[in-house]
């Protein structure tokens, strides 16, 4: 079977990216792209690296363009997205590459986004622990699925082995990310212009104000349900003059009576058998230039003794395995196709 897909928000990053993904998958067929401000113009114009999509035109982003399709993807700005997930109930798979479908909580959305609050869909991280399990359960035959925020699900891997198996105490958790400003997506914002982030690092939503930690939260919760009142988390991300990509630097105190060993298997036991989230042999650590272009997640743990901290550091491809591949992968869960088609580990290098 081939699936007809849509994708709104088509001339921005996570858009342009879930097209390349979907451009090489077999089962789908890209009939639909659609913008707002540039709808009537050639796709090409805006994504110059998608020759094989040179023949599509951006449409407007409405509810009766994007409906009649099997899959429609939403990469739209915060906030956007709920007026159309409304209007498409007979699509039979949604998946939102935005907020708006993400948090549980009504007050979370007020005191960090704001406006009108959607009910939470399924969360699109599918290795993510969630009680005895992962979420690639409760993906599978998902008809509407929330494709987590890069941030949020590069945090949230790092450290629920650790919280789920109880090795390290989730009241004092602390994260620094160095991230590539495509996340903050393609519209012109004078503080992300190349004069103003080449050669520097711009800390920002510093003091807990960034939007993606209910998130965290919340994904943190759910891989250990015992915990989720000590959930205490310091984050602070800091811009730096590279495309792509996000490196997580995250600690957290070591539980009491935690061996070296303890501490090591709780993450060999979550991510030993994953294709696309890989714990690297001690002593190593990832680099974001390993994860360009690439699905997947390598995360590197070193246990400081001295501090008494265990010592997580994660890279991803922002727009990769943090968006538009864990669409795609969730995607792939949902319809009952093999997980991995159209995605690779493979970076690319130099």
């Amino acid at each position: 079977m081939t699936y007809s897909v849509a994708v709104s928000g088509a001339s921005g990053y996570a858009g342009g990216e879930i097209l390349r993904i979907l451009a090489a998958h077999p089962d789908v067929e890209i009939r639909t792209v659609t913008a707002h401000s540039n709808a009537g113009q050639k796709l090409i114009e805006h994504q110059p690296h998608l020759r094989s999509l040179a023949h599509l035109t951006l449409q407007e982003t409405t509810p009766e363009v994007l409906s009649g399709h099997d899959i429609v993807f939403l990469a739209l700005p915060h906030g956007q997205s709920g007026q159309y997930t409304d209007a498409l109930r007979e699509t039979p798979l949604v998946i939102d590459a935005g907020a708006d479908h993400r948090l549980e909580s009504v007050g979370e959305w007020d005191r960090f986004y704001g406006g009108v609050f959607h009910e939470p869909w399924t969360y699109g991280v599918p290795e993510l622990l969630v009680g005895a399990g992962t979420q690639r359960d409760l993906l599978r035959g998902a008809t509407r699925i929330a494709a987590p925020g890069c941030n949020a699900s590069t945090v949230s891997l790092s450290l629920a082995p650790g919280v789920a198996a109880g090795v390290i105490d989730p009241g004092d958790i602390v994260t620094v990310l160095a991230v590539g400003p495509s996340g903050a997506g393609k519209s012109l914002k004078p503080h992300l212009l190349g004069s103003e982030i080449l050669g520097t690092a711009n800390p920002y939503a510093v003091g807990g104000t960034h939007r993606h930690i209910p998130e965290i939260r919340q994904a943190l919760a759910g891989a250990a349900p015992d915990a989720t009142a000590a959930i205490r988390i310091s984050f602070t991300p800091v811009i730096v003059p590279m495309a792509r990509g996000i490196l997580a630097t995250s600690t957290a105190p070591i539980a009491s009576g935690a061996s070296d060993d303890d501490i090591r298997a709780a993450w060999e036991r979550a991510y030993g058998e994953e294709t696309f989230v890989q714990l690297l042999p001690a002593g190593h650590f990832p680099r974001t230039a390993d994860v360009l272009g690439a699905n997947t997640a390598l995360m590197g743990l070193a246990i400081d003794r001295d501090a008494n901290r265990v010592v997580v550091v994660t890279a991803v491809d922002n727009l990769v395995k943090g968006t538009a591949g864990a669409a795609v992968q969730s995607m792939n869960i949902a319809l009952g196709l093999p997980e991995g088609r159209a995605l690779t580990v493979n970076g690319v290098a130099p």
